[in-house]
């Protein structure tokens, strides 16, 4: 004997889509202001015949605001050799290249403790300078 089986009609409901596309509109929003960098704000200084340095490993940035990131994240001095270590790891001399920007209104008493947790982390400082037009 033969048992007949129903045909299950699925649907999905609407309102499941407009969650759906609620949660995507969400997540797009969450990862677009994770990415945007319009908190820092860097106008760099300005030098004639510059020379590229190449890429870096590692890249600090001190902004208008007098705020210091470390790769975009922002980061205490105190924490900084450490950190700026841990970044390079056990790279070659010639590969430990530290990329450091300094907005062109910051004192100098700002950025040399910068500049010397670079020295003790053993990172080769590369400064970021704008050419003279």
């Amino acid at each position: 004997m033969k048992v007949k089986r129903k045909k299950l009609k699925v649907e999905v409901p609407s309102m499941a889509m407009g969650d759906i596309a609620f949660n995507l509109l969400v997540f797009f929003v969450i990862l677009a202001r994770a990415q945007d960098d319009g908190h820092l704000q860097w106008t760099p200084a300005k030098a004639k015949n510059i020379e590229s340095a190449g890429n870096s490993k590692v890249s600090i940035v001190i902004d208008k605001e007098n705020k210091l990131y470390l790769n975009g994240q922002e980061t205490p001095v105190g924490q900084l050799a450490k950190a700026v270590e841990s970044n390079l790891g056990k790279l070659p001399a010639g590969q430990r290249t530290v990329t450091l920007k300094v907005h062109q209104d910051i004192a100098a008493q700002r950025f040399e403790p910068v500049i010397e947790a670079i020295s003790q982390a053993g990172g080769d400082l590369v400064h970021i300078l704008e050419e003279e037009k």
